[in-house]
């Protein structure tokens, strides 16, 4: 990463100085008027991140009337196929909001520009080393990883407190197996300890896995990838299955749920805990009745603490792009500290930069802002970071795998044996 930022810092001279003549040439969104038209693709759609994304599209035209942006509304919900589509029709915005678990296809594709030698060192510094990573592929750095969630346990405090149960922190979090006696000594008549919605296993799985020294996912010295089961890896899903079918501390209607499913049992007193995204922090404080109480608890450790696995959220440009330079200024400018602050409390996210995370305004404790923040230092690139192949192995192989281990049709060695064997003969076919 030294070498990635010596050589930014040797590129990026005048990137943030901009005038309309450096742009890499072409004029297809050049109006008459002589201005330049930047396309950004945004995928925010809570409304406070919607309205923060826009204010500062606002103020970079203001501010810079040969170079204006116009914002794009994206979706979640469809953003591979609908990128796919565009980048082959040569339609692509020129700034690109995704996740980084959705780029390696596109990095390998070509049709995402290397950035490494688009960005500020004020930038390219101000991120970890280890965010990086998430998007960096095949060598090239192909995303700005600018906003990550890390998953929390979101807690009735009222039946926290009645129960006895030790109360963890950040400094102080829960075992593994602490967090399974937890869970039994918060389940009662109509209630159960733990609802874990699982309508999408697989990253829940693999993310918490690092805690616990599980990776799934290994390089091998040329570069591919492949898949090697280690003890590791067994303890989350192991616990999970307990859980559900030993302890019955686990409801196993949420299994197939999304995570917005399980807040109305959350509510009404069902679910004494559920394992959710940082972000339901918003849906809780929306939806929640008057009265309810409720903590952020840091996830359960394991031998290697709290560690976890996260995918940012991703700036990135088009290839073909006739406007990278002027796009990468105007993601510099998204970017800057205060602005990365309100990108993330819009999305109510941590931000990746330093100098963000360190704004007192997310280290508050109220509504658990504090300890998301302390478990910043501990978020890793999730395993399967650009691994190409993977979104397939995900979809046909782990997903139904994992569904069937905690419905409790198959067993550990059958749940083992489908994600090494078939799972490595998916990656095979894109690693020749």
């Amino acid at each position: 990463m030294a070498c990635f930022r010596q050589a930014l810092a040797a590129s990026v001279a005048g990137v943030l100085l901009l005038v309309a003549g450096c742009s890499d040439g072409g004029s297809a969104r050049t109006g008459a008027d002589g201005k330049i038209r930047i396309r950004f693709q945004s995928l925010a759609w809570q409304k406070e991140s919607v309205d923060a994304n826009k204010a500062l599209v606002a103020e970079w035209n203001a501010a810079h009337p040969d170079i204006q942006v116009q914002y794009v509304q994206g979706s979640w919900n469809s953003v591979h196929d609908q990128l796919l589509t565009s980048f082959e029709g040569g339609e692509a915005p020129d700034v690109i909001h995704d996740a980084s678990d959705d780029l390696a296809d596109f990095a390998y594709g070509g049709y995402l520009a290397d950035l490494r030698p688009l960005l500020s060192d004020r930038l390219t510094s101000d991120i970890p080393a280890g965010s990086w990573e998430s998007t960096t592929v095949a060598g090239g750095v192909y995303g700005v990883p600018f906003l990550q969630e890390p998953r929390v346990l979101m807690a009735n405090t009222g039946l926290l407190r009645a129960s006895g149960v030790r109360i963890p922190t950040p400094e102080a979090p829960w075992s593994w197996a602490e967090f399974r006696a937890a869970a039994k000594q918060l389940t009662a008549e109509g209630r159960y300890g733990v609802a874990w919605p699982l309508k999408d296993p697989v990253s829940a799985t693999l993310n918490l896995g690092l805690s616990a020294g599980g990776r799934l996912f290994v390089r091998e010295p040329g570069g591919k990838a492949e898949i090697r089961w280690a003890e590791g890896d067994a303890v989350v899903p192991e616990t999970i299955r307990a859980q559900v079918d030993t302890d019955h501390s686990a409801s196993r209607a949420t299994l197939g749920m999304g995570g917005s499913d399980t807040l109305p049992g959350f509510f009404g007193g069902k679910y004494a805990m559920v394992p959710l995204g940082f972000s339901y922090r918003q849906q809780i404080v929306r939806q929640a009745p008057p009265g309810f109480a409720w903590q952020v608890l840091p996830p359960p450790a394991g031998a290697d603490g709290t560690a976890q696995g996260v995918s940012p959220q991703t700036l990135s440009i088009a290839r073909d792009s006739p406007y990278k330079k002027e796009a990468a200024a105007f993601i510099d400018f998204l970017l800057r500290p205060a602005n990365m602050v309100r990108l993330a409390r819009g999305d109510w996210m941590l931000p990746t930069g330093t100098q963000a995370l360190a704004d007192p305004a997310l280290r508050t404790p109220e509504l658990g802002w504090a300890t998301g923040a302390a478990l910043a230092g501990r978020l890793r690139p999730a395993p399967a970071q650009s691994v190409r192949g993977y979104p397939e192995w995900k979809d046909k192989v782990a997903t139904p795998a994992f569904q069937e281990f905690y419905s409790g049709a198959i067993g550990l060695d059958e749940l083992e044996e489908r994600l090494v064997r078939d799972g490595n003969r998916v990656l095979a076919r894109y690693q020749r």
